[in-house]
């Protein structure tokens, strides 16, 4: 083998004008994916970041961006726009609000989703309570239960909730499972087979198109969202997979996490968000959404979706204008802090004027890339008055938002550019004194149980400074 490489390495070295070649070969490469990247018309960091990486790999980072780069859909947008147009009329406590104050008219302007109401709203810590309350829910169902995952692991979690389905299958309940084909790749087809059999049916989520290579794959185009709905009357969201890794009561280690389990009106607007997702991904005609009325709680809710096939970011859009609109407090938990501008922007001039302004993160990411970008930050944060608190030895994996007394927002979104432009997520904001108050009660603790960066944090070249200064030159491709 050494003599062949050898041989092959003088065999190129006597091509006369080779360096010639090759640079011509390096510019045509340039120029033709420096055009596709720059006609994305993305924000110029993005761009300047995905070219300067790209050209330092000549015709290797053509593939890199074919499988990873950011796409523009259309097909998939008209594709989601004609499944929610073929949608019926809204029922009732989902009609339109011309009373609703800015931000919930904001969000109704980006989602179609007006404000509505809950008339209950529990929050679940961590991975234990939520698989329990959900098991009960689904032991109730009656008529239909609709779920979709991230991730669906074939581990002790996943089989009790595979088999809690399979025997509400088999009592004649409908059972649809929508599952992310790359988040639940590693779930094989028999593993949910015992449910197809009782009955239930399984749709996958921008299923890899390999075997089509004039087909871009969705490789980044991922629905992150959490979402069941049990009988139109129960709903869980939150951040919360079905996996051992986010359950405490069987690992040590699972993830510090949080969930949401809601009755009242806004369950219906998660029932929408899924026939939508499922018409979508089965190519289907929509299900039948519940048109009876409800009884209005006491808990204004409303629900916000975002996703590639949406230029307006309405996730990104409600964070940014919650933090502008508080008056006394802005408290942010996110497993991935990667900002972009208006929401550095957001925290700093919150925190300059005198708000108090807290950042919770892990203290160590499962991505350590990521864990590098989100303190690159930290500087400028802290310089502003922003406090920060790092969580730890478990890794945290809540994505809240809570402003002032009254006013907090929940789900799935992470505080990054992949949440807030590639994945498809759902939140909820809510506004309500009691719900603000338990949250709070949490984040305290949670801040408690941290380490508080400081101003004078010592930070090594090699091993602090030099690493998080070239993990924020790659933070907008995160």
């Amino acid at each position: 083998m050494p003599d062949t490489l050898t041989d092959l390495w003088h065999a190129l070295a006597s091509i006369p004008n080779l360096a010639l070649y090759l640079g011509i070969g390096w510019a045509v490469y340039l120029a033709g994916i420096g055009s596709w990247i720059i006609l994305q018309k993305r924000e110029p960091a993005a761009t300047l970041s995905w070219l300067l990486s790209l050209a330092a790999l000549p015709y290797v980072g053509f593939f890199i961006y074919y499988f990873f780069g950011p796409q523009k859909i259309r097909r998939q947008r008209l594709r989601r726009r004609r499944s929610r147009d073929s949608l019926p009329p809204p029922p009732m406590g989902l009609l339109p609000d011309p009373e609703a104050i800015e931000l919930a008219c904001l969000v109704q302007a980006l989602t179609g989703l007006p404000q509505t109401t809950a008339t209950r709203a529990e929050l679940l810590i961590d991975g234990g309570a939520k698989y329990e309350a959900l098991l009960d829910a689904v032991a109730t169902a009656q008529k239909d239960i609709h779920l979709e995952y991230y991730i669906f692991s074939p581990d002790r979690t996943g089989t009790a909730l595979r088999d809690a389905l399979v025997e509400r299958a088999r009592a004649g309940v409908t059972v649809r499972l929508l599952l992310d084909a790359v988040g639940s790749g590693q779930t094989p087809r028999r593993f949910l087979q015992p449910l197809v059999d009782a009955g239930g049916e399984v749709a996958w989520f921008h299923p890899m198109r390999l075997r089509w290579f004039w087909k871009r794959p969705w490789l980044n185009l991922r629905t992150h969202r959490k979402i069941v709905v049990i009988d139109s009357r129960i709903a869980f969201t939150g951040g919360i997979n079905v996996t051992d890794e986010e359950n405490e009561r069987l690992r040590a280690d699972a993830y510090r996490d949080l969930h949401l389990r809601l009755e009242g009106n806004v369950v219906l607007a998660l029932q929408l968000i899924f026939i939508e997702d499922w018409a979508y991904a089965t190519g289907g005609p929509p299900l039948h959404l519940p048109s009876s009325a409800r009884v209005a709680g006491s808990i204004a809710a409303q629900v916000i979706v975002s996703g590639p096939d949406s230029a307006s970011e309405a996730i990104h859009r409600a964070h940014v204008s919650a933090i502008h609109g508080a008056q006394r407090r802005v408290w942010l938990v996110t497993p991935y802090f990667v900002p972009g501008e208006a929401a550095r922007m957001a925290l700093t001039s919150a925190a300059l004027g005198g708000l108090d302004v807290r950042l919770l993160v892990p203290l160590l990411s499962d991505s350590r890339l990521v864990t590098w970008a989100a303190r690159s930050y930290f500087d400028e944060l802290l310089l502003a008055g922003v406090r920060i608190f790092e969580y730890g030895p478990r890794m945290l994996h809540t994505k809240a938002l809570l402003c002032d007394d009254d006013l907090a927002l929940l789900g799935s979104a992470n505080f990054d550019h992949r949440s807030f432009r590639l994945n498809f997520e759902v939140s909820v904001l809510f506004r309500d004194q009691t719900l603000v108050s338990e949250l709070a009660s949490l984040l305290e603790a949670e801040c408690r149980d941290s380490v508080e960066v400081p101003h004078d944090r010592v930070r090594p070249l090699w091993t602090a400074r030099l690493p998080e200064a070239l993990a924020r030159l790659v933070s907008p491709l995160l």
